[in-house]
């Protein structure tokens, strides 16, 4: 695959990940801790008051790196780690289907409890972007060595 390619591969990665998890984290914020401190502990996660501050903001703040393709491999390992306890402590009793339809009431469809599929695909998707990197289009981490190469063979060309 050519370098195009996978800059093109790493930025929708970014966009799509990054989008997911900043929704995710604002809801969990918009909505305030306790909700799902409640939920976490229903759950059986441990230290889930302390879960409950954090990783919304990880979620937040690490969406946010990926957007912007900053840091993405070191913003990737605290994503990773929340989709982990998710997977472990909160998804993965309920079976892989992230869909399960439980019947029709005259509203619309009833759902189950999602199960461990969707966190296996932010899993692969962050595992990716750590092989891949940030990529080279629209990555403030590109950008940022850019500019200081460009700077550094300015200084180097200046007479002194």
């Amino acid at each position: 695959m050519n370098n195009t390619r996978q800059s093109i591969a790493a930025l929708l990665l970014r966009l799509s990940l990054g989008a997911g998890f900043i929704a995710h984290g604002l809801a969990k914020i918009t909505r305030g801790p306790a909700g799902f401190e409640k939920l976490l502990r229903f759950e059986g996660v441990p230290f889930a008051h302390i879960n409950a501050l954090v990783a919304p903001y990880v979620e937040l703040a690490g969406g946010g790196a990926l957007v912007l393709g900053l840091y993405v491999t070191v913003s990737a390992i605290p994503l990773l780690a929340t989709m982990l306890v998710a997977t472990v402590f909160v998804q993965g009793h309920y079976g892989f289907s992230s869909v399960k339809t439980m019947g029709l009431t005259p509203e619309g469809p009833v759902f189950g409890p999602p199960g461990w599929e969707i966190n296996l695909l932010y899993m692969t998707g962050l595992l990716a972007l750590m092989l891949l990197g940030e990529g080279k289009y629209f990555s403030l981490r590109r950008l940022r060595i850019r500019k200081k190469s460009s700077t550094f063979i300015q200084d180097q060309t200046r007479p002194d």
